[in-house]
């Protein structure tokens, strides 16, 4: 993955695969905008860097040591979401790692990258293919279901798969909290955050956290790199229609003609939107957080993540904080 990541020419068949199945695999990941115009080839490959790089033996060893697991496997059915590449990647290597089979429901915003992959992962594991299904239709026979979508489709996942032993996901944003002593290339990396993936992931910032004293200028000038984001149709569709219909209703918003700000405490933004608001005293910073912890992914800032690093989750970060190996090994 990290090749393909990294954009490099074939190395030669020590990486398993031969150069044209590796050819083959980058004809695909330059042909990912024709399936979902957001997945640019440049945010796919930053989506298989990342995952490639946490794939090393030693975290990999270290992460599965903490479990126990059965000989007697268990079809999990896996509803996964398309909003970035590969976004159900995680998911599917805790139900094979865990030795269970995963039933996987593609959605149909990405539905072509993970069977590729696998595809090239049963050359060193043949007997993947016997503990991998893909389904078009409905999944079938489960014994349980680990299910992504948004807060509206988990009342269908109740619906459907509610008999089951289940982990539902609904809709998670990130936040960024600013102390004021950050640099300016602190702050460029919190860009980093905000647009990689056009800000469509649940670890995407959303929200910033400032001081009173902060200067929104300072932010502005920090992330005027990420300007090109709105040479992109999609996004510049979604900033002209919030920019619009904002300044119809005679909202008081601050823009830099590719990033618009409004102040509130919301903590959801539209796509091309950061909200933001103000503190007096840290003491109000993890007041608000601890009021919406039920709908932040992850924050970034001096004391959580650091900035830049929302969308390279290690192994042992489960989505919304809800230990996926554990529930399958509970099974």
């Amino acid at each position: 993955m990290v090749h393909l990541g990294e954009n490099k020419e074939w190395p030669g068949f020590q990486i398993g695969l031969s150069e044209q199945e590796y050819s083959d695999l980058n004809v695909l990941i330059r042909r990912q905008q024709s399936f979902n115009g957001w997945f640019i080839e440049s945010n796919v490959r930053s989506s298989l860097l990342a995952l490639g790089q946490s794939l090393d033996v030693s975290q990999l060893s270290e992460w599965t040591s903490k479990y126990s697991y059965s000989d007697h496997p268990k079809r999990v059915g896996i509803i996964m979401a398309g909003n970035i590449p590969l976004v159900g990647f995680h998911d599917f290597l805790c139900v094979l790692l865990s030795g269970n089979i995963a039933v996987c429901k593609l959605s149909s915003d990405d539905k072509t990258l993970l069977p590729a992959l696998t595809d090239a992962l049963t050359k060193f594991l043949p007997e993947v293919k016997e503990r991998c299904e893909f389904v078009v239709g409905p999944v079938g026979k489960i014994d349980a279901v680990i299910a992504t979508g948004s807060d509206n489709s988990t009342k269908y996942f109740e619906q459907y798969f509610g008999k089951y032993p289940h982990v539902f996901r609904g809709n998670r944003t990130s936040v960024a909290v600013i102390s004021g002593e950050e640099s300016s290339e602190e702050l460029r990396k919190m860009g980093e955050d905000i647009f990689q993936y056009f800000g469509l992931g649940c670890r995407n910032v959303s929200h910033l956290i400032i001081p009173e004293s902060f200067i929104l200028d300072r932010f502005f000038e920090a992330i005027v790199d990420f300007g090109e984001v709105i040479n992109h149709h999609k996004y510049a569709n979604n900033y002209d229609y919030n920019r619009a219909v904002y300044l119809l209703n005679q909202h008081e918003i601050l823009d830099n003609n590719f990033l618009l700000l409004k102040e509130s405490e919301e903590l959801f933004s539209p796509l091309s939107m950061i909200f933001y608001h103000r503190y007096k005293d840290v003491s109000e910073v993890e007041k608000y957080l601890k009021q919406h912890e039920e709908k932040i992914q992850c924050v970034v800032g001096k004391g959580h993540l650091p900035f830049g690093t929302a969308q390279c989750p290690m192994l042992n970060d489960y989505a919304d904080g809800i230990d996926t190996m554990l529930f399958l090994n509970q099974l």
